[in-house]
């Protein structure tokens, strides 16, 4: 993507650039940002407030979500930023792929340092009863330093993989490498702030709400999802169908094709969704016009010397495709 500014300037937003500022959802930070761009970094927080008529609370709570998407640099010793003179370069720096390798001294130094990881080492050594191994301290800490997660939002993100780990049975405690997975998935979603975690949990909640009612539906009992399950529940949520349409899918499938075929009822949910079919009154209207056309055709067909019974052959080259699809998933 290119952005052209006045005086014939031009200013180039990688990719990766792009996808953290849409996963921030913030509009003052992606509004800064391009300020920032267009000024080459050289700009006061106040300035910045000015031209864009907000808050300093406002440009600083933007200015943070910035820094910690790594999208900016904030010097430690002053309140303003200094992204230098090519802003977009930001974003490569220390890529997620290739984290920062710690030494225990680091570590160890930073945690009699009284900065928020103590206060985060507290509070998980406390909540998993039990002291952490140096190995253990190293992947926490690299979530802190790392991933730039705050020390509310780790502890947000351990209280939600304790809460995780005992309602998926057993009782048991989530390990650090559990906790270091999780994390990397929030800092992908770009969850850093408290009201940012609030949010995402309640759209996990609402999606884990959503995949037991359609695993209901699928008459799935007695085991959990794959992997490979999940993805096609979750995309069939995505496409926002009414519970009572996957129900109707599922009985379309069972009855074509004998038992569950992912692929075939993908297949049916799909069409329906590119058709703008998401509610079981959309559905049933269809099905009238489709008897319809069907009776329609087969009338066309006798009058133009097609045999009774014989097969459509659009009907024919749909049943066709829904066979490779079956074939493909078996």
């Amino acid at each position: 993507m290119k952005i052209s500014i006045t005086d014939r300037e031009t200013y180039t937003l990688t990719t990766q650039t792009i996808d953290k500022l849409i996963r921030l959802k913030d509009g003052d930070a992606a509004l800064l940002y391009l300020y920032m761009l267009r000024t080459h970094g050289k700009s006061t927080d106040k300035q910045a407030a000015e031209a864009l008529k907000k808050s300093m609370g406002e440009i600083n709570t933007a200015t943070a979500l910035l820094s910690r998407m790594r999208l900016i640099e904030v010097e430690a010793d002053s309140p303003n930023t200094d992204a230098g003179s090519d802003v977009s370069n930001a974003a490569d720096v220390a890529p997620i792929a290739e984290p920062q390798r710690h030494t225990q001294e680091e570590v160890i130094a930073e945690i009699k340092s009284g900065s928020g990881f103590t206060i985060v080492v507290e509070e998980t050594t406390r909540r998993l009863g039990k002291h952490l191994s140096p190995d253990e301290l190293l992947r926490l800490y690299g979530i802190y330093d790392n991933l730039r997660l705050p020390p509310e939002v780790i502890l947000q993100l351990i209280t939600h993989c304790i809460s995780e780990c005992r309602n998926s049975g057993g009782g048991r405690l989530p390990s650090i490498r559990y906790i270091e997975k999780v994390a990397y998935t929030w800092e992908r979603e770009g969850v850093f702030t408290i009201e940012r975690a609030e949010e995402y949990l309640k759209s996990l909640e609402a999606r884990k709400s959503a995949r037991g009612k359609i695993k209901q539906i699928l008459q799935i009992r007695d085991r959990e999802l794959s992997d490979t399950e999940k993805r096609y529940i979750d995309g069939w949520i995505s496409m926002g169908f009414e519970h009572d349409v996957i129900a109707e899918a599922y009985d379309r499938t069972v009855v074509k094709t004998g038992g569950l075929k992912y692929p075939y009822m993908d297949t049916i949910l799909k069409n329906w969704h590119d058709k703008g079919y998401h509610t079981a009154q959309q559905v049933d209207a269809n099905d009238k016009r489709n008897k319809v056309g069907s009776y329609n055709s087969r009338a066309s067909g006798r009058q133009s010397g097609q045999k009774h019974g014989e097969p459509n052959r659009e009907d024919v080259e749909r049943m066709a495709r829904m066979l490779v699809e079956i074939k493909k998933e078996s």
